[in-house]
Parts: structure tokens; C-alpha cells; sequence
């Protein structure tokens, strides 16, 4: 039976000045080898929840762990213990992609033959191989986020935090990155991602949250949340349903 590796328990947060919760009250147990599908509309909590799992948000109530570490009483061994890909690269442009990932496996405490070898192997498993000595902003989009996934995984996380990994990149790029993130998954590494690609998020993910006004509305396999909503042929159906027609992107 697999373990939680997130445990969340009513997990709160209200920005300065702001009348509601961002995130509000929210429980959660991600167990390991999950790969999680945090969806929901522009301003639904998300990247706030992810903020705080990651550590550049405090929360204002509630605690989480991640493998069974807190920020409070062991944050080098959490920090440790999770990779963090955002949505905007976190490169340096003006580094190749080599210098980028010899820079990010430092942080995370590689380094001689050890980091070497890492980053030969992922620049190849990627085909950026032959890219190693470019610098990163002459990269298209796709390479850079190729680049960007290899520098938080370089140390093998036991969790990968994934905000929208493939928006705005080629079908070529896109695919290498999935198919990259279903090894690492195979291979042992819990998955919690957040995307608008519905379709890939029913194709990838193993269990879905439906989060809105900060809560978590909705919690399944996407198999099983199509089935619970009459008439809904995939999960953007459902996702419709959930949270309305209106727009978001105000």
C-alpha cells in the first residue's frame, strides 16, 4: 500500500488587504507515485496552494507536510526533497545550458563526476545534447522548457511541483516533456501538476482535484469525474459544469 508523502490539513491563506481566502481551509493526502492534477480557473487558489507547498508562501492557518518534513522543524530536508518547475523559467539567459545546470545542481549539493554525469544524461534524454555550450536565450521556447524541467530534477526529487510544463511550446517539445515526466514518474517521483491543457491533464494525471474560491470542489480519478456528470464526454465537460461558463482571465 503506497504512503501520503503530502499531507495537507486545513490549509488557509488571506493576502494583505484581501476580504476572502485564496486558499481556504483545504485538506488534501497525495500518496506516493501519484501524479496529481491540480486544475481550476484563473484566480481558484492554485498557484497560491502550490506557493505555499513550496515554501515562498506562509500560510495564515493550517500545516502540510511533504515527506514528512515541515518547513517549521526540518525545511532543509523538504526543500531538499522537492523539485519546483514554474510556470516562467527560472533560467539564467545569459549561461548556457550546461552553466545553468551545473549552477542548479550546486544548490542542491552535486558536484564533481557525480553532477557531471547527471547532466550529460539528462541534456541527452531531452536531445539537448548538442545544445550544451548555447546560451539559453537563444533557445526556443521548448528547449528552454526542456532546460527548466532538468534543473529541478537533477537531484531526484521524491516530489516535482509542475506549473503548466508544456504552455507555449511546439508538438515535438511538448511530447518529449511528457514523455520525460512518465519515466520520472515510473521511476519513483510523485507528481503534483497544475494545468489549463485539460485534455493532456485526463491523458496524465492519475487523480484530479477540481479547485474553486479555494477549496477543493471536486476530487477523483478523471475517469471517475466524467462519470459523475451526466452528459460529460472528457474532463473539460466536467470542469465547465463545475465552475461555470463565465470568463476568468480578467
Amino acid at each position: 500500500m503506497s504512503s501520503v508523502v503530502i499531507h495537507i490539513e486545513n490549509l488557509s491563506k488571506k493576502y494583505r488587504g484581501e476580504d476572502d481566502f485564496a486558499v481556504n481551509n483545504l485538506s488534501l493526502e497525495i500518496v506516493e507515485g501519484e501524479v496529481f492534477g491540480l486544475l481550476g480557473p484563473n484566480g481558484a487558489g492554485k498557484t497560491t496552494l502550490i506557493s505555499m507547498l513550496c515554501g515562498l508562501l506562509k500560510p495564515s492557518q493550517g500545516q502540510f507536510s511533504i515527506a514528512g518534513f515541515t518547513y517549521e522543524k526540518t525545511a532543509t530536508q523538504l526543500k531538499s526533497s522537492i523539485g519546483v518547475v514554474p510556470q516562467d523559467f527560472a533560467l539564467y539567459p545569459s549561461l548556457t545550458a550546461r552553466e545553468n545546470l551545473l549552477y542548479f545542481g550546486s544548490m542542491y549539493g552535486l558536484s564533481g563526476r557525480v553532477l557531471d554525469s547527471k547532466i550529460d544524461e539528462a541534456l541527452e534524454r531531452l536531445g539537448l545534447s548538442k545544445h550544451r555550450g548555447k546560451k539559453v536565450e537563444d533557445f526556443s521556447g521548448g528547449m528552454k522548457r526542456r532546460v527548466n524541467l532538468l534543473a529541478a530534477v537533477l537531484h531526484k526529487p521524491s516530489v516535482l511541483f509542475l506549473d503548466e510544463p508544456t504552455v507555449g511550446v511546439d508538438v515535438h517539445s511538448k511530447q518529449a516533456i511528457m514523455d520525460y515526466l512518465r519515466k520520472l514518474n515510473s521511476e519513483g517521483t510523485t507528481i503534483v501538476y497544475t494545468s489549463h491543457h485539460l485534455l493532456e491533464a485526463e491523458e496524465f494525471c492519475t487523480r484530479v482535484g477540481i479547485i474553486e474560491s479555494g477549496q477543493l470542489w471536486r476530487i477523483g480519478s478523471p475517469q471517475s469525474l466524467v462519470a459523475s456528470v451526466p452528459d460529460a464526454r472528457n474532463l473539460e465537460d466536467v470542469f465547465i459544469h463545475l465552475t461555470g461558463k463565465g470568463f476568468r482571465d480578467v
